[in-house]
């Protein structure tokens, strides 16, 4: 989910990760107006993707300097450095049972109806009776809405039109609305789920960070160095670090991965959006299309996972002025390689063994897998040392 925001405008971006037939699929999304066929658009997963990679959790390598080098730079007051590269790490109106038909829509690929209703039973029924199946708890999650006020958006495939896009998944619908209500209703979603729900939320503001306002923030692990073998198995470490986090918070926060100006990167995992990349994810504050150059968006990345038990409302969402940036990333340090010239070298190497064991509590503690396995998937090689020669030895090569 994308919520562009500023004052009372919200752009709402839906992709699912829906997998099965196509006519088995229908939306129903709870919204604070009767929206107008204009407000009611289909984008482009690519777009999605990017802002997905612009914010994904970052992993970044270092290379350790020649000991001697750093020890001669020392000797002229110079700072040691590294050298760093970072891996780039979704109508005709009618009445029925207290239900009002408010308007039908042909959208893209889909057929979307905007309904209100007086009680639970007769949406229940209605929905029902035109071809959508429900769950059996769905009334009372349903009036709980009603109560609330608010309309319905309800949406499913026209497979007619579907098939004539040579599509294989559904593109992401967009609905744009006027309302003081900065929320993002999650209930329902937990009523066909074959268990927990996993929900990225992306919020683009211009003021700053946004967080859940009846949910706790929480803040991944972030900085911390890890084996260099993770290089080449990043996803499972990062699948298995939210995964340990979540248990370990029981379920109940909202995790923040990413908040950053995104006028600037340090680095950058991708390239910022746009202009018009942002326009299409509803934006409307940025510069037109033609024009470049730096936006006044603030993104901000959550991830949570979720049942009806551990988040029983939905989320309300709040814009701060806090624009302090954060990242999820971690860091692998690659060990010097090469020929020894000097004590410094032997020092360093001496050195490593304790900082590979540091590296492996670190992941160990992360993720929840054994330093058994973990020592077993790490090099550790250390570089045989032949003693430093002498002045006279370099001198006469001896």
């Amino acid at each position: 989910m994308v919520l562009a925001r500023h004052n009372d405008r919200t752009v709402v971006t839906m992709e699912n990760d829906y997998r099965g037939d196509p006519r088995e699929f229908a939306m129903v999304v709870p919204v604070p107006t009767v929206l107008s066929r204009g407000q009611i658009h289909v984008g482009e997963t690519k777009v999605l993707d990017h802002l997905d990679a612009y914010t994904a959790p970052r992993l970044v390598e270092y290379h350790d300097p020649d000991p001697c080098e750093v020890e001669r730079r020392m000797r002229r007051s110079l700072d040691a450095v590294s050298e760093s590269v970072v891996l780039p790490a979704s109508a005709q109106p009618g009445r029925a049972s207290g239900v009002t038909v408010e308007a039908r829509y042909s959208v893209g690929e889909y057929d979307v109806v905007i309904l209100s209703a007086t009680e639970s039973n007769g949406l229940e029924g209605w929905l029902r009776a035109n071809g959508y199946r429900l769950p059996p708890a769905a009334g009372r999650i349903l009036g709980s809405y009603i109560r609330q006020g608010l309309h319905f958006f309800v949406a499913k495939v026209n497979l007619e039109r579907h098939q004539g896009l040579g599509r294989s998944t559904l593109r992401p619908l967009q609905i744009a609305y006027e309302s003081s209500r900065f929320m993002l209703p999650i209930r329902l979603g937990t009523l066909n789920a074959d268990g927990p729900q996993e929900l990225f939320v992306f919020t683009l503001t211009r003021a700053g960070r946004v967080e859940p306002v009846n949910y706790r923030t929480a803040r991944l692990p972030t900085g911390m160095n890890i084996p260099v073998f993770i290089k080449n198995d990043f996803a499972s470490f990062y699948r298995d670090m939210f995964d340990r986090q979540v248990k370990t918070e029981g379920m109940r926060p909202v995790f923040l991965e990413y908040a950053w100006d995104m006028a600037w990167c340090d680095p950058c995992a991708a390239d910022p959006l746009s202009a018009k990349e942002l326009r299409q994810l509803g934006v409307f504050w940025a510069e037109t299309p033609s024009q470049s150059g730096a936006q006044n968006v603030f993104v901000t990345r959550m991830h949570l996972r979720y049942d009806a038990t551990t988040f029983p409302q939905d989320l309300i969402l709040h814009e701060t002025a806090d624009r302090t940036n954060f990242q999820g990333r971690y860091a692998l340090q690659h060990p010097w390689q090469g020929e020894s010239r000097c004590a410094a070298s032997e020092t360093y190497l001496a050195q490593l063994p304790a900082r590979w064991d540091r590296e492996a509590l670190t992941l160990a503690e992360l993720t929840g897998w054994t330093l058994e396995e973990i020592n077993r998937r790490m090099d550790r090689k250390v570089l045989t040392v032949e003693p430093s020669p002498t002045w006279w030895q370099r001198l006469w090569k001896q």
